[in-house]
């Protein structure tokens, strides 16, 4: 398997950077350099958005990533650094950033060059309708949300969720979105939404919701059959707890905890960047 080195700040990710990320997938094994805040502030001459911590954990659970490392020293953009540490095949870059001097160092180091085409990662895989079967043996657990503004909150929700059973995760839909939040809702459409769950390497399978209301998951319950439906304090609700009493589904409300060391998330609060 080729090694792919991909190097970025992945600040603020979002939809565009993971399309990417599953394009470069393609070649082989991806292995992302990140830059540190250190290395942004002297790259942009301003502070990242998101610090290193929270952008190493984001890009980690991404599932097209094999392994990602910190780039911690002064950074030539036109070179790639830690030759020496993960002896990539290829350099991958995308269009924007694709240069002459980019291909000049990868020739020097007799590196493989690819710029992957802002054509081929433009819109969303189609979306499958059919249920994915769980693992043998293993429990169905669903979750339900718009997770509008992706962050580090859901991921780690999703990943200690994923510690239950093979996690479903059901995208609520534009319209129930907008009815339920009001019509600045949601943010990011429900394609781009399903997309980012589904690239969560916790997720076994991200779908879009076709009902309505804080119940719109209900036909997709209906076919998952979960065992569990999980939410967190903030997703906790009556017409939930009434619903999997009624199908005799376990109801399971978790705790809305950061991941140790990292900034509390929310999608309204980041909304505002």
């Amino acid at each position: 398997m080729k090694r792919i080195a991909v190097c970025a700040s992945f600040d603020d990710l979002r939809s565009p950077y993971v399309r990417f990320l599953e394009e470069a997938a393609k070649l082989g094994e991806v292995h992302v350099l990140l830059w540190s805040d250190d290395v942004v502030r002297a790259v942009t001459g301003k502070d990242p958005k998101f610090p290193e911590a929270e952008r190493f954990y984001l890009l980690q659970a991404i599932r097209y990533v094999e392994a990602v490392r910190l780039v911690k020293h002064d950074l030539s953009l036109d070179a790639l650094p830690l030759l020496e540490e993960i002896r990539p095949d290829v350099w991958a870059v995308d269009e924007p950033h694709d240069s002459p001097a980019k291909r000049e160092f990868c020739d020097m180091h007799r590196l493989a060059y690819h710029v992957v085409s802002s054509r081929s990662f433009a819109g969303y895989p189609k979306l499958d309708l059919a249920i994915v079967p769980p693992a043998p043996g293993s429990k169905k657990v669903i979750v339900t949300g718009c997770y509008d503004w992706f962050h580090s909150g859901h991921v780690r929700f999703f990943e200690e969720v994923s510690e239950y059973g093979d996690l479903y995760v059901t995208v609520g839909n534009d319209k129930t979105i907008g009815e339920l939040k009001g019509p600045d809702h949601p943010l990011f459409k429900e394609d781009e939404r399903r997309y980012l769950c589904g690239s969560i390497r916790y997720v076994h399978q991200s779908l879009i919701s076709t009902g309505m209301g804080w119940l719109d998951a209900a036909p997709e319950i209906a076919r998952i059959k979960p065992d569990i439906y999980a939410v967190n304090e903030d997703g906790d609700r009556p017409e939930k707890r009434d619903f999997c009493a009624e199908h005799g589904i376990q109801y399971l409300v978790l705790k809305r905890t950061p991941k140790e060391g990292l900034t509390r998330r929310s999608s309204t609060s980041l909304r505002g960047f």
